[in-house]
């Protein structure tokens, strides 16, 4: 039998990549829940609904940033890498590029058909097609190679910074200006140009807001226009400018973890206390230095935009070290009750990130019962300690049953043109 027509045997799984990968995945509909819950602009504005909101609305989302953001995705990147290494180690790059293909399908139809703007897929799906080509590289050189796009990012997310800076500048010279009836420089006009062009999209007026509830909310094919509008947007800007470097420089780094041994659990306890502290110890340092300038500014979108923050990627990297360090701590030392459950959430992980955003296209969408943006950041929490209680239970009594979730066999069913055997 061909190497691409043997999938990977479930004895052969490492635990710890199953309990980080359900811990991150559960952890990334604390930031998601937003995009699916609120108006489009609060996802990356927090100024947008956060400005005189109550102290509990502001304690959520000071918390959320402090522990979460940014770092979820950066560890999920990290084990998809993982991933990568666990995969070319026995297949093919044709297996690998078919799988990365068929990634690139489920992408779209997140993005596309359950109605999420925020998909990561197919940012993962391109690439981790470029994976196969470094795969074979030392640790230390997919080290520096990541370390190297993580520094030229925050060196963008600086010079982001800066250039819109200046052109708020312009705006307001501009609006004096004609204020005043003086004259108009033509750079000023095309800076203050951009800067209208930029925040239109996280600043709206009460009628553009009823009218993206009407339509999100009115009934599935209002929804799916508004939404295909939006990811298609992202897909030309967002995508090939941000998302996709962000990707790349995390998955690199998760093969280096894993060549290391890091993330398997490799090395012995004390070294995985040391890694959470010192992870935690700079993260909230870092995260909560860009938190106290956003409070203290009053949510001014200066201080709260994540590509404008030269210090981001620092912060929620440091926060991902902890998390591995904690997490593989408690899966050498702790009890087998907390990483079982994580590990069947971490197994099915690519169904259950579907499944959210079926489940919260249902709730707040034109799918279903259109509840967007009728609840607070702290209502929306309770949704989603909802679904992280229904996905924990779910995968367990599902991989009890069956050995792949849904979506898994399928993907693999796809990758290697025939099904495997699902039933226990």
């Amino acid at each position: 039998m061909s190497e691409v027509s043997i999938p990977t045997n479930e004895s052969k799984r490492i635990e710890s990549l199953d309990v980080l990968r359900g811990f991150a995945l559960l952890g990334i509909l604390l930031l998601n829940i937003i995009g699916f819950g609120m108006l489009s602009p609060a996802y990356s504005n927090p100024g947008f609904d956060l400005a005189g909101a109550s102290s509990v609305n502001i304690g959520a989302w000071m918390t959320v940033e402090l522990f979460a953001e940014g770092a979820m995705r950066c560890l999920f990147s990290i084990l998809f890498g993982a991933g990568v290494i666990l995969f070319t180690d026995t297949k093919s790059g044709w297996s690998h590029y078919k799988r990365t293909f068929w990634l690139l399908m489920f992408g779209l139809l997140d993005a596309y058909i359950l109605l999420w703007s925020g998909d990561i897929l197919v940012a993962y799906a391109l690439a981790g097609a470029l994976l196969f080509l470094v795969r074979n590289h030392s640790a230390k050189s997919l080290m520096a190679f990541s370390a190297s796009l993580i520094v030229l990012m925050s060196l963008l997310h600086a010079a982001t910074g800066f250039g819109l800076g200046e052109a708020y500048q312009a705006h307001e010279r501009v609006f004096l200006a004609e204020q005043n009836a003086e004259p108009v420089t033509q750079p000023d006009l095309e800076a203050a140009a951009g800067w209208k062009d930029f925040i239109k999209d996280y600043t709206r007026s009460e009628q553009d807001l009823l009218k993206e509830t009407t339509v999100r909310t009115a009934n599935y094919r209002s929804a799916f226009e508004w939404n295909a509008e939006k990811n298609t947007q992202n897909y030309l800007f967002a995508l090939p400018i941000f998302l996709f470097w962000d990707a790349l420089a995390m998955m690199m780094l998760g093969m280096a973890l894993y060549k290391t041994g890091v993330l398997q659990g490799a090395r012995d306890s004390s070294f995985y206390l040391k890694l959470m502290l010192a992870g935690f110890s700079a993260g909230l340092l870092i995260n909560g230095y860009e938190v106290s300038r956003a409070v203290q500014s009053q949510f001014d979108i200066f201080s709260t935009f994540a590509q404008m923050q030269p210090t981001y990627h620092f912060g929620r990297l440091a926060m991902a070290f902890g998390y591995i360090g904690l997490v593989v701590w408690i899966c050498k030392t702790g009890s087998s009750f907390f990483t079982n459950r994580l590990a069947a959430v971490g197994k099915m992980a690519l169904t259950n990130y579907l499944m959210q955003s079926l489940i919260c296209a249902l709730i707040f969408t034109g799918m279903g019962f259109g509840l967007l943006g009728q609840l607070q950041r702290i209502e929306l929490y309770g949704v989603v300690i909802a679904i992280w209680l229904f996905q924990l239970w779910f995968s367990t009594f599902w991989l009890n049953r069956y050995r792949f979730g849904p979506v898994e066999w399928l993907w693999r069913t796809l990758t290697y043109g025939s099904a495997p055997p699902i039933s226990r």
